[in-house]
C-alpha cells in the first residue's frame, strides 16, 4: 500500500503534534504506553475492512452512514444502562432511516474510546487561577481544580480498559439478540413512546413486525443473522497519538497496519495540518478515516491531505465531515464539493450539523437549536444534489438519556428548561426523542 512508504507507527514522532497533554512524568508515560502496546486489540482488522467496504457503497449512494454518540465519553458513565441506551437510540435511528429512507445504514458510534477532546488553549482561568484545560477523561479530570487537571498517564490505561468493557457489551448486545429486528418495538423507551415521534416510530415498528410475521407465514425464515444481529462499528477522534500508536498492530493474516483502538478514526479541524504528526500517523494505518472540515479551510490543503491519506483513491477510505453551521454552509460547502469532484477524488460526504451551531443561551448554558441543526442538514442535502454529489451520511452528538441540552424539537424544549437535566461536561447533545425526530426528517431527505 502506497501510504506506508517511509512510514512506521513511530514516524509521527518526527513531526509537530498538536493537542497533546503535557504529561508531567515522561518515564511513567513511556511505561504506560509500553503496557498498552502489549494488551489485546479492541477491534480486528477484518472488521475494519468490512466497514471500509460498506462505506465504499455509501460513496456511491448505495448506503448511508449514521455516526453518533457522546461529545466526550466520561469514565463515570461507562455503565451497562448508559451504553445500552446510546446503542438503542442509534439502532432506532438506523431502523427509521433504513425503512423510511429505503437504504442500508452503516451504524458507527462515537463510543468505546471517545475519551479525549481538543481544546482552543492549553490553560483556562478558573476563579482567578490559571489551570490546565480539561482534555477529556483519558488525560485529566473535569473538576476545576489544579490537582485534578494535571494530566495522568494512568488514565490512558483506564481508558483502554473501559473501552474494552464497552466493546464487550456492544458485541453482546448486537450479536446476542438485543439488535434483532424482532425487537424494534421493545426499543421504544417510555419517555419517547409518549411523544409524537415515539408514536410515529411505534406505527413503523408495527409495520416491520407485520412484515416479518408475513414472511414467516409464507415460509421464509427470519431466524437469520441479518434479522437477529446488528452490525455496529466504533469510532473516535485520533487525538492522543501515543495511545493510538500503542494500539496499532500489523494484521497477521493479510498484512498491513491497523489502528485497533477503533474501526474508524477521524482527524479534527484543529489537527489536520498537512505537515503535522496526526496526518503522518494516520496515512500509514488502513482504517477508514474521517476528517472534520470547518469554515477556515483552504481548498488546496484539503485536496493535498486527501491525496496524502488516500494516494490510491480507494472508495471508503476518506469521509469528509463538514461542520460549517446553518448560516455559513451555503457559502463554504459548494466550493469544496466542486473542487473535490473536479479532482476525481473519491470521498464520502457527511454533515456534522452540531459543532458550528453551538451558542450560549440566556441561562448561560451552552446549547444548540434543533431547527438550526435541521436547517444545516437540509442545506447539506440540497447543495449536494445541486452539485451532483452524494450526501452520504450524518454525524451527531447524541445520547439515549432524557437530557435537556438542546432546545427545540417536537416538545419545543425552551431555554428555561435547559437546567432540568443538563448533564454534559462538554457539548450539548440531542436526547433520544430529538434524535428520533431527526431520523424521520433525514429519512425524508434520503428518499427525495
Amino acid at each position: 500500500m502506497e501510504t506506508t512508504r517511509n512510514w512506521n507507527k513511530t514516524s509521527w514522532h518526527n513531526f509537530s503534534a498538536l493537542q497533546q497533554p503535557n504529561w508531567p512524568e515522561k518515564e511513567k508515560y513511556d511505561e504506560i504506553i509500553q503496557t498498552l502496546s502489549l494488551l489485546p486489540p479492541l477491534v480486528f482488522a477484518g472488521e475494519i475492512r468490512d466497514l471500509k467496504a460498506m462505506l465504499a457503497k455509501a460513496v456511491k449512494g448505495e448506503a448511508f452512514l449514521l455516526q453518533g454518540g457522546d461529545c466526550s465519553e466520561e469514565f463515570s458513565r461507562c455503565t451497562a444502562p448508559n451504553i445500552r441506551e446510546t446503542l438503542k437510540v442509534l439502532l432506532q435511528m438506523a431502523v427509521v432511516l433504513t425503512y423510511a429512507g429505503n437504504k442500508p445504514v452503516v451504524k458507527v458510534g462515537r463510543i468505546a474510546g471517545q475519551y479525549a477532546k481538543p481544546r482552543s488553549a492549553d490553560t483556562e482561568m478558573v476563579n482567578g487561577v490559571e489551570i490546565p484545560s480539561y482534555r477529556g477523561d483519558m488525560a485529566n479530570s473535569a473538576d476545576p481544580v489544579l490537582e485534578a487537571r494535571i494530566p495522568d498517564p494512568e488514565r490512558l490505561l483506564k481508558g483502554y480498559h473501559l473501552s474494552a468493557a464497552t466493546m464487550n457489551l456492544l458485541r453482546a448486545f448486537t450479536r446476542g439478540g438485543f439488535g434483532s429486528l424482532h425487537r424494534v418495538q421493545a426499543w421504544n423507551k417510555e419517555f419517547v413512546k409518549q411523544s409524537p415521534m415515539g408514536r410515529s416510530y411505534e406505527r413503523m415498528a408495527k409495520q416491520i413486525s407485520s412484515a416479518l410475521k408475513f414472511m414467516e407465514t409464507i415460509g421464509i425464515s427470519t431466524d437469520i443473522p441479518q434479522m437477529k444481529e446488528a452490525q455496529f462499528y466504533t469510532s473516535h477522534e485520533a487525538l492522543f497519538l501515543g495511545y493510538e500508536e500503542a494500539l496499532t498492530r500489523e494484521d497477521s493474516i493479510a498484512g498491513g497496519w491497523y489502528d485497533c483502538s477503533a474501526h474508524m478514526l477521524w482527524i479534527g479541524d484543529r489537527t489536520r495540518q498537512i505537515d503535522g504528526a496526526h496526518i503522518e500517523f494516520l496515512r500509514g494505518v488502513r482504517n477508514p478515516l474521517g476528517m472534520k472540515v470547518g469554515p477556515n479551510y483552504a481548498i488546496d490543503d484539503i485536496l493535498r491531505i486527501i491525496e496524502r491519506l488516500n494516494p490510491e483513491n480507494e472508495a471508503g477510505r476518506i469521509t469528509l465531515i463538514t461542520r460549517f453551521g446553518f448560516k455559513a454552509i451555503e457559502k463554504h460547502l459548494p466550493p469544496l464539493l466542486r473542487a473535490v469532484k473536479k479532482s476525481g477524488l473519491q470521498v464520502l460526504w457527511t454533515c456534522d450539523p452540531m459543532h458550528a451551531n453551538t451558542f450560549k443561551a440566556d441561562s448561560g448554558l451552552k446549547t444548540r437549536d434543533f431547527e438550526n441543526i435541521l436547517s444545516e442538514l437540509r442545506c447539506f442535502f440540497e447543495l449536494n444534489w445541486v452539485e451532483g454529489t452524494v450526501p452520504g451520511g450524518v454525524h451527531f452528538e447524541l445520547t439515549g438519556d432524557d437530557v435537556t441540552e438542546c432546545i427545540g424539537g417536537a416538545r419545543q424544549l425552551s431555554d428555561a428548561q435547559l437546567g432540568q437535566r443538563y448533564l454534559t461536561t462538554c457539548d450539548p447533545r440531542l436526547n433520544a426523542e430529538q434524535a428520533l425526530e431527526m431520523a424521520f426528517q433525514i429519512a425524508e431527505m434520503i428518499r427525495s
